[in-house]
């Protein structure tokens, strides 16, 4: 059972469901070659998929290639179902960052055959997160800087501004599909940069002035 860890709130959250966005920045969509979406593009993570700061992301055995996508995370407060936008800021408990590990190698070959890839999205320590800053402590979601350092280079960096899909729409269509619950996670989207990571690497992520997570990597 994996929990939050959420700042000045005093007690832990059980996760239950990792939403995850595809393609919310355009550059990023532009570096995989591929259309800048009208509608959000939803994939899901299993809660065992998260992993704290300091554990390692181990890279299974079915996997060469490795890839970090850094990403601005929102923790889900209470019970919710066709939120409207202008609602949606009520249900959010906080934000983090956190790390969408993807196996590109895996990713690329499902694409070919037109298969699902949840292997390369949802395998054990896919999904490192921060302990979660709470929502009344963010004066503004849509202006927070994220990055993220490999080896103590940086490479990814951007603002929440960027998001082709804000938060408050993230939501919105979000909750016309699922039920939206208390521990329920976001994932928002990475910006360009994504790149490959190899074993014995360090990754540092960090939502710039409240939080952050470090991880070696290592190979199963």
């Amino acid at each position: 059972m994996k929990t939050l860890q959420v700042h000045g709130k005093g007690k832990e959250y059980i996760v239950g469901k990792i939403l995850c966005l595809g393609r919310n920045y355009v550059e990023h969509a532009q570096e995989m070659q591929s259309e800048i979406p009208n509608v959000p593009i939803v994939f899901i993570k299993p809660s065992t998929a998260i992993i704290n700061s300091d554990e390692d992301i181990i890279i299974p055995k079915i996997s060469q290639q490795l890839h970090h996508e850094v990403e601005l995370i929102v923790a889900i407060a209470k019970e919710g179902k066709n939120i409207s936008s202008e609602q949606a800021l009520e249900y959010v408990l906080g934000y983090g960052v956190g790390l969408d590990m993807t196996l590109r190698d895996i990713q690329t070959e499902a694409k070919k055959k037109g298969l699902p890839w949840s292997v390369a999205k949802g395998f054990d320590t896919s999904a490192p997160i921060s302990d979660i800053i709470a929502a009344s402590k963010i004066k503004n979601p849509q202006d927070l800087r994220f990055r993220c350092k490999v080896n103590g280079t940086v490479r990814q960096e951007t603002t929440t501004s960027k998001m082709i899909f804000p938060i408050e729409k993230i939501i919105e269509y979000l909750s016309s599909i699922f039920t939206l619950e208390p521990g329920d996670l976001i994932f928002t989207g990475t910006p360009e940069g994504a790149g490959e990571v190899k074993t014995r690497d360090i990754i540092e992520a960090e939502l710039v002035g409240y939080t952050s997570i470090r991880h070696r990597v290592r190979t199963a």
